[in-house]
């Protein structure tokens, strides 16, 4: 059940990651500063699921690899604190920032700037969970593979 709880936590935290970082192009290059202010206000809201999903991924993770230790697990380890690290001191801050920028119709050169930084850092975000997800999936192979003979069985 741990196992099912850290894949899904996991895969919602990086849907929500993805659905952000679209949004924000999408409203950035195509559409008008009323809709880069719903995006931003979407995403100050979708934050709320985030943020626990990110700390049940991280702490069922942890639970799960207590006294483990493998390359995988142990680079699992060293990007989970990169992740938490990235969005609480850099993509955290610039969401709150950048809301209030476009609030207050500062679509200016320093807004920018920030959402260049916000799209670096949330594309970090994402690809340090996709690896994290590839090395989760190599690392319950044998559970899996387990499970559908049990199921072949039957």
């Amino acid at each position: 059940m741990k196992t099912f709880v850290h894949a899904g936590a996991g895969t919602i935290a990086m849907i929500l990651i993805a659905g952000f970082l679209t949004a924000t192009l999408i409203s950035e290059l195509l559409l008008d500063a009323t809709a880069i202010l719903a995006v931003k206000k979407a995403i100050l809201a979708g934050l709320c699921l985030l943020i626990p999903a990110l700390a049940i991924t991280g702490g069922s993770g942890f639970s799960l690899a207590r006294g483990r230790h493998s390359p995988a697990i142990d680079g699992k380890r060293w990007r989970m604190k990169i992740i938490v690290a990235n969005g609480l001191l850099v993509l955290l801050p610039l969401a709150i920032l950048l809301y209030r920028r476009v609030d207050e119709g500062l679509l200016d050169g320093v807004f920018y700037a920030m959402q260049t930084l916000e799209l670096l850092a949330g594309s970090t975000q994402l690809t340090l969970l996709a690896l994290n997800f590839r090395d989760g999936r190599k690392l319950s192979r044998g559970k899996r593979l387990a499970a559908a003979k049990r199921l072949n069985a039957i």
